[in-house]
């Protein structure tokens, strides 16, 4: 297959770390295509467990996956906005096997910080019901690893081997790397690094809605809401009839409310930090420059979560 038919331009995440927003402000450029699937995960070929199955959307095929990019014959760039390829072993060799030339797009967030968002989305969804800690210890225990299989809370946080492999397979000047906290206070500069490493004018973005919250946390309105969502005649009925864009609107106005976040139960913080601090090094080592960035919540204090009690 021809290099031109694949995707040159992959967002590969990490997990809960503003792929939505960055999603939302390129597809605005008029030089990027992005499919309205944002989430492809083509190149983590993923194989979801029994319970799972009606959680994880994917394309499994390359005519299904290409299909998706009929419409961009006449863009520069066309875009994959997928973030399990950040985590996914395989996926930056494979990537650049059939897109050796593509520019790589990698955005942070607090290793700590993403779990806990990663966990809240989840026990909002009717994925799991139990407390953050008692959630953190049985996926990280538990011997069956993947995507669409456990919840890998841990693990999508271990960012500086996964990091290192798409500077092997495309070289530093192809993989440009930021962090949440800069997208959330400086957008345009961001976007503005973004277009001077894709070589695209800059100018469009000052026209796109940089304070719209993209994926901002909320709470459902009851269990019956997390019951419905993690009911897989729903989850079904609402990927075949309607389009992800309206799906989103539909389940957020409806079945959710905006709701402080609660805090997180210090011991489950305590042993994540212990996990993360090691790897922050390690990344800081191979990126050559400190990321305090990371470590934004590890200074502050928490209270035990009370989501034990709105599981019952």
């Amino acid at each position: 297959m021809a290099d031109s038919q694949w995707p040159n331009l992959y967002i590969v995440g990490a997990v809960k770390s503003g792929t939505t927003s960055l999603y939302a402000y390129l597809k605005n450029h008029p030089e990027i295509f992005f499919p309205e699937m944002k989430e492809p995960h083509f190149f983590t070929h993923p194989k979801p467990s029994a319970e799972q199955r009606h959680y994880i959307r994917y394309t499994a095929t390359e005519r299904e996956y290409l299909r998706l990019y009929a419409r961009a014959g006449h863009y520069r760039y066309r875009g994959d906005a997928s973030p399990s390829y950040l985590w996914a072993p395989h996926a930056a060799a494979e990537i650049a096997r059939y897109s050796p030339h593509a520019q790589i797009l990698i955005i942070l967030r607090d290793p700590v910080e993403r779990a806990y968002s990663q966990y809240l989305m989840d026990f909002n969804e009717g994925v799991i019901d139990l407390p953050f800690w008692d959630a953190l210890q049985r996926d990280w225990q538990r011997p069956d690893k993947g995507w669409g299989v456990s919840q890998l809370y841990v693990e999508l946080g271990l960012y500086s081997e996964q990091i290192a492999r798409y500077f092997r397979s495309f070289g530093r000047d192809r993989v440009q790397v930021m962090l949440l906290e800069h997208l959330h206070t400086q957008p345009l500069q961001v976007l503005r690094k973004i277009s001077a490493a894709l070589q695209i004018d800059p100018s469009p973005f000052r026209k796109v809605n940089l304070q719209v919250a993209h994926n901002h946390y909320a709470q459902p309105r009851g269990n019956w809401a997390r019951r419905l969502a993690a009911h897989p005649v729903s989850r079904t009925i609402g990927e075949k009839f309607f389009p992800s864009q309206w799906g989103e609107y539909i389940w957020r106005q409806i079945f959710l409310r905006p709701q402080k976040k609660p805090l997180m139960d210090p011991h489950a913080k305590e042993w994540l930090m212990t996990i993360y601090e090691p790897e922050l090094l390690r990344l800081e080592e191979l990126l050559g420059r400190p990321l305090p960035e990371l470590r934004r919540s590890w200074s502050t204090c928490s209270v035990q979560s009370s989501l034990a009690v709105t599981a019952s």
